[in-house]
């Protein structure tokens, strides 16, 4: 069951509200996003922008919506992303793809919301076209609902989780997995950068509790 935008954002102003491990319904069974006090462990550079707490927990929310094809999956290249991955919780492991997003978005737009590039095409912190949201059935499909940070992080979940799914990567050598739809991937400095992060977050160090 996919939980609607109002859903998502009800969500995320719950647990930004409590900071509490908030619980989404999906298929029947109740999981767990996680609190505000787990992901500010990180810095996360976005947070310059106002409203971006909300992002966090709307991705957060929309990555448990895909755990099949995310959170339950352990790509054959992750030991490069996020070393401990294989051990993980399932709230590590979404944290790991919304601190993904967080690294993609910095080459991106510099976590600018507004953001737009290719003359206009690509749109918000993941420089995604209305076309593209529109092909992976996205709930924001115009340039103004991209240029919201939460619909255009859940949209970019989206195409991870059909990225990730069907190629059984992250990136691979930078153009497979989520590589097919973000340039910075097949960039090796770029690549390198952002697998440095992620690797350096808790929940990809082993040092988080959850």
């Amino acid at each position: 069951m996919k939980i609607s935008r109002l859903g998502l954002r009800a969500l995320a102003a719950v647990t930004v509200a409590l900071s509490l491990s908030a619980c989404v319904q999906a298929g029947g069974r109740t999981k767990a996003v996680p609190s505000e006090s787990f992901i500010a462990t990180s810095q996360m550079g976005w947070e310059r922008y106002s409203g971006s707490k909300e992002w966090t927990y709307e991705a957060l929310a929309a990555v448990s919506q895909k755990d099949a094809e995310l959170s339950a999956r352990v790509p054959s290249d992750i030991a490069s992303w996020c070393p401990a991955y294989k051990s993980a919780s399932v709230e590590q492991r979404r944290a790991f793809w919304v601190g993904l997003m967080h690294a993609v978005a910095k080459h991106e737009s510099t976590w600018n919301p507004k953001a737009s590039g290719g003359g206009g095409r690509y749109i918000g912190l993941m420089q995604i076209s209305p076309r593209t949201a529109a092909s992976h059935g996205c709930d924001a499909q115009s340039v103004s609902a991209l240029k919201d940070g939460g619909e255009n992080l859940s949209c970019a979940v989206e195409i991870f989780s059909k990225a990730v799914a069907r190629d059984g990567v992250v990136a691979g050598a930078g153009n497979q997995g989520i590589g097919r739809d973000w340039g910075p991937f097949r960039k090796s400095e770029k690549r390198a950068e952002m697998a440095a992060w992620t690797s350096a977050q808790p929940w990809c160090s082993g040092s988080a509790k959850l």
